[in-house]
């Protein structure tokens, strides 16, 4: 049982970070855009492609976190107490990234108006980093057992965190480009659609780039991870790598939902490698999965929480995505005089 509900744990998290990670990416666009009249559209398209769905987003958040404390109350407890500075960053920037995102709409003035899109846009870029730096925290076995607290500083400022974070941010930028290369396609007109899709392509290299060079950061500073790696996880790290030139690939020759399943694949793969690669433990190389895991009765009761969830909001969330591919939704609008595309 305690390996089911540590399964349904990495699915959140590849959910949230396919979803919501790209949302996170669509800000970091939004902030290399350029002024405010290079910028105009391309923040256009950034507005258009995550308003209607970048609240529900973080609905896997939510999910990750219920399930880890409920169901490995010890690692949660370690987690939180060792990591709680780019933990709370993370909050905080979350926040701030939603209220400026919707205030940014609504205020009349430029300057006011600016200062909010700084606002999300920074925030969307601390937010993958924090996280990807617990990830690394966590993976490193900086992150010691029994609910104590850990460095608060050396458990996230380290290789392995910097390379969680920089990857993290690569990651979900990559994943915006090509989503939003699509959505381009949709209702922007064929010159945004080429500048996503040229960024798409860039960011495709800059994370086989970046992931190259975090082997040799890996062998050095996180050698049970490595191993790991390059071991039992090794057919999910190869998938990965080739779901990402296959996007690459798909890309240049403008198949923009083929594109938008491999990348999802390739971010997906690399997730599970992950996850493979810290069995058995939840906390390498102190704390296994079984002897986290809460009594067999809460387990069933999470169990059963999240096949009624499967039932009851995935629907819900698969239907707001399709309205919102279709156009559907009042959120749709037309970019800079471009209209809406059936």
């Amino acid at each position: 049982m305690a390996e089911f509900v540590a399964a349904m744990l990495m699915v959140g998290v590849t959910a949230y970070a396919v979803f919501g990670g790209a949302d996170f990416g669509a800000g970091f666009w939004d902030l290399v855009a350029g002024g405010a009249e290079r910028g105009a559209r391309p923040r256009s398209v950034v507005d258009h492609a995550i308003g209607p769905v970048w609240e529900a987003n973080h609905v896997w958040l939510i999910f990750v976190l219920v399930v880890l404390w409920t169901s490995f109350s010890e690692a949660f407890g370690s987690i939180m107490l060792t990591l709680f500075v780019p933990l709370a960053l993370a909050a905080f920037g979350i926040v701030l990234r939603g209220a400026s995102f919707a205030f940014r709409k609504e205020v009349v003035r430029l300057s006011i108006r600016r200062d909010f899109g700084v606002v999300f846009a920074v925030s969307s870029v601390i937010v993958p980093y924090c996280f990807g730096a617990v990830a690394g925290g966590i993976a490193s076995g900086r992150v010691p057992p029994g609910g104590t607290a850990g460095d608060p500083w050396a458990s996230w400022i380290n290789p392995t965190s910097i390379l969680g974070g920089v990857l993290a941010v690569a990651t979900c930028a990559f994943l915006a480009a090509v989503y939003m290369t699509y959505d381009a396609h949709r209702f922007a007109g064929p010159d945004m659609e080429q500048y996503f899709r040229r960024r798409a392509q860039v960011m495709a290299v800059v994370v086989g780039v970046i992931a190259v060079v975090g082997i040799f950061v890996l062998r050095a500073d996180a050698e049970y991870l490595y191993d790991r790696l390059t071991g039992p996880a090794l057919p999910l790290v190869v998938a990965s790598g080739l779901a990402g030139l296959a996007t690459l690939l798909l890309c240049t020759r403008r198949l923009h939902r083929g594109a938008r399943a491999l990348a999802v694949g390739a971010v997906a793969a690399v997730i599970w490698a992950w996850g493979v690669a810290q069995w058995p433990y939840v906390l390498p190389t102190r704390l296994t999965v079984a002897a986290a895991a809460a009594p067999t009765a809460t387990l069933v009761a999470v169990s059963v929480a999240f096949g009624l969830a499967v039932v009851i909001c995935l629907p819900s969330l698969a239907l707001l995505y399709v309205l919102d591919q279709r156009s559907l939704l009042d959120a749709d609008t037309a970019v800079d005089g471009v209209p809406d595309r059936p």
